[in-house]
């Protein structure tokens, strides 16, 4: 929502991709009202097998000139206690998604000869994770795939961003916590400041605290003490 309000206020249409209809149409009826753009919703589970289907007939049947990859699912829990079709979802809509969506819009950008993919991965992939093991995992894949191809299509006219951000407040977030991380962040800070790097990737780390805790934990401390200080920063997060 918030990199979509966002872009409509850039004066950019909008398709909207998610899986609840009635919550999409809602939004996009105060986008078109607020902002006098085109927003077009498709609902849709990024779990489904036709993901790529649905993918090509859209870059087929519009000129996109910017996609975003915000979804994620990110359940917090035991990595043993977690159903085994619970842990391939996962996968499905972190990492599975974002592949497909980078490859598709990807060549019809080169296409185009021009256009940016933005990644949205998080802080958690920087190191293990503990009861957030698979989905950390998944984060450090759209951050390295992001890296790899903000290289391979930057000669070829197209930008690639992977933002990698620390706590945001949204409703999923509010659920799981009883005290906020430090350096919480509004989603509309976030969107911003990712919106505002298109051009200047491969990687931006909304707000100063984050970037210095990116910092200190990838690069000056040791992984163990790293994994431990996730570990003690999840181990209060509500099982969901």
């Amino acid at each position: 929502a918030a990199f979509a309000e966002s872009l409509a206020a850039r004066g950019l249409d909008l398709i909207l991709i998610a899986r609840r209809a009635n919550i999409l149409e809602a939004f996009a009826a105060s986008l078109r009202s607020s902002y006098k753009v085109t927003v077009e919703c498709i609902a849709l589970d990024l779990t489904d097998p036709e993901l790529s289907d649905t993918l090509i007939a859209l870059t087929t049947s519009h000129d996109i000139g910017l996609g975003i990859y915000n979804a994620a699912y990110a359940p917090v829990g035991s990595f043993l206690d977690r159903d085994l079709h619970d842990l391939e979802r996962i996968l499905d809509v972190n990492a599975r998604g974002p592949l497909l969506f980078s490859r598709i819009l990807g060549s019809a950008l080169v296409a185009r000869g021009r256009g940016g993919v933005v990644l949205m991965s998080s802080l958690a992939g920087h190191q293990g994770t503990p009861r957030l093991a698979t989905y950390a995992a998944t984060k450090a894949f759209n951050t390295v795939l992001a890296e790899g191809l903000w290289h391979e299509l930057s000669e070829r006219g197209v930008d690639v961003l992977v933002s990698c951000a620390g706590a945001i407040r949204t409703p999923g977030y509010a659920d799981i916590v009883g005290k906020e991380a430090p350096g919480t962040l509004d989603a509309s800070v976030v969107a911003e400041r990712t919106l505002n790097r298109l051009g200047r990737g491969p990687r931006v780390v909304p707000g100063l605290l984050n970037q210095f805790a990116s910092m200190l934990m990838s690069r000056w401390m040791p992984r163990r003490t790293a994994i431990r200080i996730m570990a003690k920063n999840t181990g209060d997060l509500a099982e969901n």
